[in-house]
């Protein structure tokens, strides 16, 4: 008959597996089992240090073995040893990812964070593309890397770190099924800011406020869209039209009209105007530009005329008689 108080094989197995994690809850290094707030150790090990071990992820509880003491005062324990192999770390990966939507903004501040993070600048992978593209390329080389590296090193827990989760999408459905595919291969998600700051949690309550926060960031998106398409309706309907300012302004329109009716041909023309704004700003416009000015010039001034013309058109059919058409039937009856 065993004694209940001795901890069976597995349990020890259990235990070893997991004591070669730190726990990100309670502090808990490699080698020691998980405390207490009060200061004594664990009855169980942290559901977010268990699930470290792929063959644990699924169980409920995973109980602290007698030989560590539970409900005793907590000492730190002995840390595992190293891996005789230098090629197979034994401490935590992380690789890391930034982004931004547009090419105007920068990606400097989290390049930083991640690198304060500890991190090595060849280990992440950054791009500036908006959310609304669902191939990112460097996000999806980043995730092949992470998985490249957890399967050649089963052993370490490879962490996928991004400065906050807005990184990574801001489409709900998107972003849970994100966090599920890096569950799914073994994968840890890390967010150094936002409102879930540090290791994402998969089971329990840390699920249900990762995919609460997940809509909240589609929200955020949906309204930054409306109000920008406002903005942009608003500043429309007083004459404030975005874009680049024109190649060709209305005074060099002018210039050339007033040229050509000289005699002037539009390459001897070219060389005299200047743009005044924008990033040509100094230069001398092309001779194509010139000609699309032109052209859109003739457009404008022949749109009055086709209107006054197709008015007349209007009129002279309205004031005639217009035969009424007879159908097949009444053609028939009047025969």
């Amino acid at each position: 008959m065993t004694d209940p108080q001795q901890p069976s094989p597995n349990d020890r197995s259990d235990a070893d597996d997991v004591e070669q994690h730190a726990c990100p809850k309670c502090d808990a290094q490699p080698g020691s089992p998980c405390r207490s707030r009060g200061g004594a150790v664990a009855s169980a090990y942290h559901t977010r240090r268990f699930t470290m071990v792929p063959r644990l992820k699924k169980a409920l509880r995973v109980p602290t073995p007698a030989d560590r003491g539970p409900g005793r005062p907590w000492r730190p324990g002995t840390p595992p040893p190293t891996s005789a192999d230098p090629d197979l770390p034994s401490a935590d990966i992380r690789i890391g990812y930034a982004r931004c939507s547009t090419l105007g903004q920068e990606l400097d501040s989290q390049l930083d964070a991640l690198s304060k993070h500890g991190i090595p600048r060849e280990k992440i992978f950054s791009e500036k593309i908006s959310t609304r593209v669902r191939v990112r390329p460097r996000f999806e080389e980043a995730l092949r890397t992470a998985r490249e590296v957890k399967a050649h090193a089963p052993h370490c827990r490879v962490i996928f770190t991004v400065y906050e989760m807005k990184r990574l999408g801001r489409d709900a459905a998107e972003l849970t099924a994100l966090a599920d595919h890096l569950t799914a291969h073994g994968l840890v998600l890390e967010m150094l800011a936002g409102p879930l700051p540090g290791i994402y949690d998969p089971t329990g309550p840390g699920k249900l406020l990762f995919a609460f926060f997940a809509a909240m960031a589609e929200t955020e998106r949906e309204n930054i869209r409306e109000s920008t398409l406002e903005g942009l309706d608003t500043a429309a309907r007083k004459g404030k039209h975005g874009g680049r300012p024109p190649v060709i302004t209305e005074d060099m329109l002018h210039t050339v009209l007033r040229r050509r009716a000289g005699g002037e041909p539009v390459e001897q023309i070219q060389p005299d105007l200047i743009i005044p704004t924008g990033k040509r700003k100094g230069q001398n416009p092309s001779v194509a530009s010139i000609y699309r000015a032109l052209a859109e010039h003739e457009k404008r001034a022949a749109y009055p005329e086709a209107v006054e013309q197709a008015r007349a058109d209007f009129a002279a059919l309205a004031g005639s008689e217009v035969p009424e058409p007879r159908t097949e039937a009444k053609a028939l009856t009047t025969r």
